[in-house]
């Protein structure tokens, strides 16, 4: 059946192109997401990797799989992509009517971006390589993908294709034109690479399984703490290293004390939010909607979670762009 439809394809025909790659759309979005820390460019480079699969299928020659062929191309569009792209700037201070604190340190990920959980369906079924290392639960949380992207971008492609994917050397080797002892040695500097900058999570506590009755207690007292203004009940929330960020502003702030304090100012002046639940990179969150005088209430931004045991140990705030990517209204109606 595949080789009937490659036939097809290859004569010009777009319905057998696109039942050949359909099923390896998702993975390989989530594969460009991991590799470019942006859920808008991992869009974008989907679509630029399924126009150069059509236009290329001549010259697939079938000595590998289509799916590891469809990797190739997706990988080093990526990589063309980390060489060229400009990345998204840091973006001043823009809370209205907060005064800013001043932050722990700046943030060097700015460009990153929340996957939908919505859009993981399915990846989780495709088989993993032997060479695979990480969960995938772990593979797709904002701290990983925050990891990786201070890496170099050659080294991203490998630790994913290698200890995510379970690819093996030789193939990897030949999606990037390279050698295996080449591979091997990039694997080995970005697994050390990659285990310096999460080195700080080490020893925490195993979050909660997801959807577990236990990450439900811990998220329901957040949303009520939170949109009741509840700093007690927060501080009772958040482990004593509790880490906040806000991408693209590159503003972080660590430590239960001084997030605590950036709470106080955010609700100030009598602000209070109403939190909209759904799930990003396999973590708890929330649509964050500030209510207005006259009932109204307007989304400031996407809130993820990340718990490790029945604690918070971070927080990250997106802005209210990517609200629609999670089918969230910017606003709410008035009651």
């Amino acid at each position: 059946m595949t080789a009937e439809l490659i036939a097809k394809a290859r004569a010009g025909d777009g319905d057998a192109f696109r039942e050949l790659t359909e099923p390896y759309h998702r993975e390989l979005q989530v594969h460009c997401y991991r590799m470019l820390g942006s859920f808008q460019d991992a869009e974008e480079v989907l679509q630029d990797t399924l126009l150069a699969a059509w236009q290329g299928l001549a010259g697939f020659e079938e000595r590998a799989s289509l799916r590891t062929w469809l990797y190739r191309i997706a990988t080093n569009r990526c990589l063309n992509a980390r060489r060229a792209a400009s990345r998204r700037p840091p973006k001043e201070w823009d809370v209205p009517h907060v005064e800013q604190p001043r932050p722990t340190r700046l943030g060097e990920v700015v460009w990153l971006e929340p996957f939908p959980d919505s859009l993981l369906g399915g990846v989780g079924d495709v088989p993993l390589g032997p060479e695979a290392r990480y969960e995938r639960t772990e593979s797709v949380s904002l701290a990983f993908v925050t990891a990786l992207q201070v890496l170099p971008p050659r080294q991203i492609a490998v630790l994913i294709l290698r200890d995510v994917l379970g690819f093996h050397a030789n193939e990897v080797a030949g999606m990037l034109d390279s050698t295996v002892d080449s591979v091997n040695s990039a694997l080995k500097r970005a697994r050390v690479g990659l285990e310096r900058r999460r080195s700080a999570s080490a020893g925490r506590e195993a979050a909660a399984a997801c959807g577990s009755p236990a990450e439900d207690a811990i998220v329901a007292r957040f949303v009520q703490a939170y949109e009741d203004a509840d700093l007690d009940a927060l501080v009772g929330l958040l482990t004593d290293d509790v880490f906040m960020s806000m991408p693209p502003m590159p503003f972080e702030y660590e430590g239960r004390e001084v997030v605590i304090g950036f709470m106080s100012r955010l609700f100030g002046a009598s602000r209070r939010f109403e939190l909209v639940p759904t799930r990003a990179n396999g973590q708890p969150a929330f649509g964050a909607y500030l209510r207005a005088p006259d009932g109204a209430r307007h989304g400031t931004g996407l809130i993820v979670l990340t718990l490790a045991g029945g604690r918070v140990c971070a927080m990250t705030r997106f802005e209210n762009s990517v609200l629609p990517s999670f089918g969230l209204p910017r606003s709410l109606p008035g009651r």
